[in-house]
């Protein structure tokens, strides 16, 4: 199977995409200054004990307090609390060593959240949820700091291997050669990647896992509440960490800065495999030239179609998905309706695995299935659907179906399920259904490529059209942009770009930058109204 990952950067947001085979399989998108993101690090303070939910409301500096739960604390959360008063109490001084600590008693997992906290006590959180919907972000003082092979947990001195790596006698030798590089106090998880790795590959990753836990802590000794400790470099870089493979062919990146962390990211964990990273500098959008663009219309609607005519239907809440099940035209395929009810689930099984991972979907996910009368045909799409979900990343649990043919599958919420709006709004009515004639839209392209030219003084610009828009453009040998570069005289182009809907564009300059035409917008709005009012003035006048 060819993998290959595509990397693209704008202004405002970092867009990641997986592809299988061509196919988009996961589609990550963050925005480039957002905060509160998994695994951030912050100095907060409680500022409300809820006794009733056994939790506190903790001061995080998001609009919306933060959530903290009694089980979130950690087992050895009392041992936590002495070291982060330490740290916190005379700029640090005094501070104690983790590894010089003693570990103390776990506390009772039937506590109360008012026997270990108290209201204005400050700590160093870890975002274990993002904020969803009118939800603030869900806390842990679990800290835990992620690399490629290892996960390292400050007060807690256990080795876990992980599950996937079968063999005993590497499990042992991983379990051994941690034990004897690991600080005390500080407990490690080997993860899958880490099998058959060299002694030296990880104890480089488990000295940078400890600048990162040592830096954090520093910075707290200085800083108030609800200030950022630490994040990780780039977001990129963070969702290649975790799905990143040898057998990936490329990974292609349209951004300069961005390529140097991934190249480098790349180059640590995997040297042999850095020239898999590739800048692109094309000028046509880069996830149209991998047929991403056109992937994420087709696969994002509330009705997504797959083989044979069959479809499905998801809906959302804020409390579940529920997702429904329908044949098509495939129902004339077989004159065996459960020959045919089986096919059809089976197909659909696939397309929800992919969906659940493409749109990031988490909580309860109710299936509603083609009824099957046969048991062994339940227990087959049942079998199929676990064997589909075993390559998500996402914690999830699968239940049998039940005979109305529903299945329950709980998924991993760690962050708001991407929802993408495929269908259009007209950029000329905003859905008011009325709109300037169509064909004048060249005139409005022209007289900007004026403003631009003329006013501006811009040389050597790209205006992006709708793909439709594009060809009639430059359709003939002698074309309305033919002529147009012939009138101008000046150095730009005009590119497709799917992402635009049929009446609107965009305009870049040479260093890639958006030229934002609003503002002469405004003044001929402003210059038209000034127009009609000074006719209608005449017009009165006249009248008298």
């Amino acid at each position: 199977m060819r993998s290959e990952l595509v990397v693209d950067v704008t202004p405002t947001s970092i867009s990641t995409a997986l592809t299988e085979d061509g196919r988009l399989m996961s589609l990550q998108r963050e925005s480039r200054d957002a905060s509160y993101a998994v695994g951030n690090l912050y100095l907060a303070k409680v500022k409300k004990l809820m006794p009733g939910l056994n939790a506190a409301f903790v001061n995080v500096g998001y609009g919306k307090d933060a959530f903290l739960h009694y089980l979130d604390l950690g087992s050895q959360f009392n041992t936590y609390a002495q070291f982060i008063k330490s740290v916190l109490e005379n700029g640090g001084k005094k501070q104690l060593a983790v590894s010089r600590m003693q570990l103390g008693e776990d506390i009772d997992k039937h506590g109360s959240i008012t026997d270990v906290l108290t209201q204005g006590q400050e700590l160093i959180v870890q975002i274990a949820k993002e904020p969803i919907s009118s939800k603030g972000p869900r806390l842990t003082t679990e800290i835990t700091f992620t690399g490629r092979f290892l996960v390292l947990t400050p007060f807690n001195d256990k080795i876990s291997v992980s599950q996937k790596i079968k063999d005993r006698a590497e499990k042992t030798r991983l379990r051994r050669l941690i034990e004897s590089i690991k600080p005390k106090n500080f407990g490690v998880i080997i993860r899958t990647s880490a099998e058959n790795k060299r002694a030296a590959e990880l104890h480089s990753e488990l000295k940078v896992l400890l600048k990162c836990w040592e830096d954090a802590v520093a910075k707290a000794r200085y800083s108030q509440p609800a200030t950022l400790l630490y994040e990780e470099e780039s977001r990129a870089v963070g969702e290649i960490r975790d799905i990143f493979n040898p057998d990936f062919e490329s990974i292609h990146v349209n951004d300069a800065e961005i390529f140097e962390q991934i190249r480098n990211y790349v180059n640590l964990i995997a040297p042999d495999r850095s020239d898999i990273v590739k800048l692109y500098s094309d000028d046509e959008p880069i996830f149209d030239k991998f047929n991403i663009t056109r992937q994420i219309k087709s696969s994002f609607g509330k009705t997504v179609s797959f083989k044979s005519g069959a479809y499905i239907i998801i809906e959302s809440t804020e409390a579940l998905h529920v997702i429904d099940v329908n044949s098509g035209n495939r129902s004339k395929a077989s004159s065996d309706q459960e020959s045919n009810a089986l096919g059809v689930n089976m197909l659909a099984a696939d397309e929800i695995a992919r969906q659940l991972r493409l749109r990031d979907m988490g909580g309860i996910i109710v299936i509603d299935f083609i009824d099957m009368a046969k048991a062994e045909h339940r227990q087959e799409l049942y079998n199929h659907m676990r064997e589909v979900m075993a390559n998500d990343r996402a914690r999830h649990n699968i239940l049998p179906l039940r005979k109305f043919g529903l299945m329950q599958i709980t998924r991993q919420r760690v962050r708001p399920a991407l929802d993408i709006v495929t269908a259009e709004t007209c950029p000329s009515c905003g859905g008011k259904g009325e709109i300037q004639p169509s064909l004048l839209f060249t005139d409005t392209l022209k007289d900007k490529i004026d403003y631009l030219v003329n006013s501006l003084k811009v040389n050597n610009f790209i205006m992006y059209v709708h793909p439709f828009v594009d060809a009639y453009l430059k359709k003939g040998l002698i074309s309305e942009y033919w002529r147009w570069r012939r009138e101008f005289k000046r150095k730009f182009r005009i590119l497709p770009d799917q992402s635009l809907t049929y009446l609107e564009y965009k305009v870049l300059d040479k260093d890639r930058n958006e030229i934002d035409l609003k503002e002469e917008k405004d003044t001929s709005s402003a210059t038209s109204k000034k127009e009609r009012r000074r006719k209608q003035k005449n017009a009165d006048e006249s009248d008298d």
